[in-house]
């Protein structure tokens, strides 16, 4: 299994690898006893599905290997926003607003727009820039008001609020 998928590997953090599996879909792999966290995630995604598009496409559960399983996603290719005006940059940023918000009101936050300062990678490396639109990838920590209650659902989305207005600092400043 390193040989393959290392060969194959997008992104690698902290719990899981995400691999590319053909040009449509990529898949996040999970070790050991994954029971509740491969299903907590695909239930999550599932849910933002319904509500619209930003969230990444969920495919399938699936099996990598005897000893690992796997979240199927549809794949995504992010593109560099510098390449585009900043007018479109604003107004793709204004769509992402608007989907972020229905989420909230459906009950979905995705906690994670913004890394904390001591993680790895780049600050916003869970929001890709795609052809039809900015989209939120890793629902690992995503929270649905149904499971947490009110009081923690609405510190998430004020959180997720202030992570959004320096995530559009950082979109239309480049």
């Amino acid at each position: 299994m390193e040989i393959l998928v290392k060969k194959q590997a997008l992104s690698t953090g902290d719990n899981n690898t995400v691999i590319a599996l053909s040009e449509t879909e990529v898949g996040k792999l999970f070790t050991g006893d994954t029971r509740s966290d491969i299903g907590s995630e695909a239930e999550k995604m599932k849910f933002a599905n319904a509500v619209n598009g930003l969230v990444v496409r969920f495919i399938r559960l699936d099996e990598f290997s005897p000893d690992a399983e796997m979240l199927v996603m549809e794949r995504l290719f992010p593109l560099d926003f510098r390449a585009f005006e900043y007018e479109r940059r604003e107004l793709m940023l204004e769509v992402m607003e608007d989907e972020l918000r229905q989420l909230h009101k459906a009950g979905f936050v995705h906690r994670d727009l913004r890394r904390p300062s001591d993680m790895p990678g780049f600050s916003f490396d869970n929001i890709f820039l795609t052809q039809t639109g900015l989209r939120l990838i890793d629902v690992g920590i995503s929270a649905l008001h149904s499971q947490v209650g009110e009081r923690l659902f609405t510190r998430f989305v004020e959180q997720e609020l202030l992570e959004l207005e320096k995530f559009r600092a950082f979109f239309l400043s480049r």
